[in-house]
C-alpha cells in the first residue's frame, strides 16, 4: 500500500502543534511561489535564536528540536 507524503498544510499543522512556542509559516518568494520554512520564537524558554529559516519542513523540525535542547541547557532569567 502506497502512502502519500504529507502536504505542506499537514506539515505546517504538525509543526505548529508540536512547537507552540513558535509562530511557524512558509515564506513567499518574489515570484509568488512558496519559499522557506520559518519559525519565530515567542517564548524564550523554548529556544535561543529569535528566527529559524530552513529549506524543508524536516529541517525546520530538526532545527526546532535543537533550539529546544539549547534553551533547556541554559539558565532562564525572568528579568
Amino acid at each position: 500500500m502506497d502512502r502519500k507524503p504529507p502536504t505542506d498544510d499537514q506539515e505546517l499543522s504538525r509543526l505548529r502543534a508540536d512547537f507552540t512556542s513558535h509562530r511557524i509559516w512558509r515564506s513567499v518568494r518574489s515570484d509568488g511561489r512558496l519559499g522557506g520554512w520559518v519559525a519565530t520564537l515567542h517564548d524564550p524558554r523554548a529556544g535561543v535564536d529569535p528566527t529559524v529559516v530552513t529549506d524543508t519542513a524536516t529541517q525546520l523540525r530538526e532545527a526546532l528540536v535543537r533550539e529546544r535542547d539549547r534553551a533547556a541547557a541554559r539558565p532562564f532569567r525572568t528579568s
